[in-house]
């Protein structure tokens, strides 16, 4: 599943190729699973709006909209009547793209835009979510945990405190953390030091302040390099991500650490693979 690094990719690059341009077409395929609002709901509430912004809360990719209009018309920019939020799922793509470009086989949804691009969402396996949320009639979308690029020290030893989860399990918990997921999770214990299955609410001070640099260090760095493509992932262009290869933990089972020399081992903390080196963390 796509996790902050890469959503945060893929809404950047929508952000800059789509923000200003108007839906003018809309089509939705037949399958019901990517829809959390009716398609017929999405397919009326779509068309005639100027897409605002595209940006990330979480792991959801929201796209604020303006007011719907006729053709022809304009509506003031910069004000956001509506939003479409996109979630990615497993295997979910959101693409920039030309009308002519081959049409993959599991698209759901094409927005024809006033520019003559087409905006994509693609999901083999139909795990993505696709909602329409008017604003005029309910809230704006907000992430469920806290924003893990942005939560200042108290705050974040607080997430933690007393609670007796595995501090991996802890960091999934997207409550708590919104948009942290396998691969960063592992990526920054490592870099701080700690072992996936110590206890959350046991951790020092100290120890969580390790903790939140490296997972901030951990996603920003991934973010520059564009993600970790470790299987469908690619980003607003179909393009793969470099972070994989700088991976020091993360599916490298039985590999030399590339800090100490030792073996790198497999667990399982709450459902999930877990990799870590158990001489450099403690």
């Amino acid at each position: 599943m796509p996790e902050l690094p890469e959503v945060e990719t893929i809404a950047r690059g929508v952000d800059a190729r789509v923000r200003g341009d108007r839906i003018v077409e809309v089509w939705f395929g037949s399958h019901r699973e990517p829809f959390k609002t009716p398609a017929a709901r999405q397919l009326k509430q779509l068309a005639d709006r100027r897409i605002e912004s595209v940006h990330r809360t979480g792991k959801y990719i929201v796209v604020e909209l303006g007011a719907q209009t006729t053709q022809g018309a304009s509506a003031p920019r910069g004000e956001i009547a509506a939003q479409w939020i996109v979630h990615l799922g497993m295997t979910g793509r959101l693409l920039v793209t030309t009308p002519d470009a081959p049409v993959a086989k599991h698209t759901h949804v094409r927005l024809g835009l006033e520019s003559g691009r087409e905006l994509r969402f693609v999901d083999p396996r139909r795990f993505g979510r696709l909602e329409f949320r008017d604003l005029a009639k309910g809230d704006g979308f907000a992430g469920p945990g806290a924003e893990p690029l942005t939560i200042n020290g108290a705050d974040f030893a607080e997430l933690f405190h007393g609670r007796k989860l595995a501090i991996k399990a802890a960091l999934l918990n997207q409550t708590l953390l919104a948009g942290v997921g396998n691969i960063y999770a592992d990526e920054s214990l490592f870099r701080a030091g700690i072992r996936p299955r110590r206890r959350a609410g046991r951790l020092t001070r100290q120890e969580l302040k390790r903790l939140r640099e490296a997972l901030k260090d951990v996603l920003e760095h991934a973010i520059r390099l564009g993600g970790s493509s470790v299987s469908d992932y690619v980003d607003a262009e179909g393009a793969k991500g470099f972070f994989q290869l700088e991976h020091y933990v993360y599916q490298r089972t039985g590999q030399a650490c590339r800090n100490c020399g030792g073996e790198i081992k497999r667990i399982v903390v709450a459902g999930r693979s877990t990799h870590y080196c158990p001489e450099c963390q403690h």
